[in-house]
């Protein structure tokens, strides 16, 4: 078994994780590469820690069952943040039909959990910040949170969300707006 680590690129982990003798050891490697990366995605999307880590733990397990069907046409990190973003909003979604809540009090909701969350360490304008993120629509916060968070080139979230760069560039302008006007009004 070739020497891995987290500093291994990700088409020599890949081909690792093609022999069964050191697939779980690659699998380790790459969840420790990628899982704080992906944790503060899901975290920024869903704000409760013990949510965050059940949806990564529903990734990871939905990686190691789809890995060596990864046939490479995008990156490694593409793919599981695609599976990231699409587990977290499958699982907003279930949570919405769940607590049978009309969208309006769900944004409501949602922004006043970031305040009333204790151990939520973060300062003043950050807890501001994230209260107007999670004032917008789904869509809009995910692309927010792409962009403005880790810093994702459009194209990159093109891949991602499987939408063009221009209706990303508009969501991404419409939600900054957004999240201004909430910062001046509150």
């Amino acid at each position: 078994m070739p020497d891995i680590s987290i500093h291994t690129n990700d088409n020599a982990l890949l081909a690792s994780f093609k022999d069964e003798r050191s697939r779980e050891a690659v699998f380790t490697v790459i969840v420790r590469k990628y899982q704080e990366r992906l944790y503060w995605h899901i975290r920024r999307m869903v704000v409760e820690h013990e949510d965050t880590n059940d949806i990564l733990q529903g990734v990871f397990i939905k990686m190691w069952h789809n890995l060596a069907d990864f046939r490479g046409d995008s990156a490694l990190f593409t793919w599981l943040y695609r599976i990231t973003t699409n587990e977290t909003l499958t699982w907003l979604e279930r949570e919405k039909k769940r607590r049978n809540r009309s969208a309006d009090y769900d944004e409501g909701t949602m922004s006043g959990r970031v305040t009333e969350q204790s151990g939520y360490d973060a300062q003043k304008i950050e807890w501001k910040l994230q209260q107007a993120m999670h004032a917008l629509p789904e869509k809009q916060r995910l692309v927010f949170s792409l962009r403005y968070y880790d810093e994702m080139p459009y194209e990159e979230m093109s891949k991602v969300l499987n939408t063009s760069e221009g209706a990303l560039k508009a969501s991404y302008h419409h939600a900054v707006k957004k999240v201004e006007e909430h910062l001046k009004t509150h």
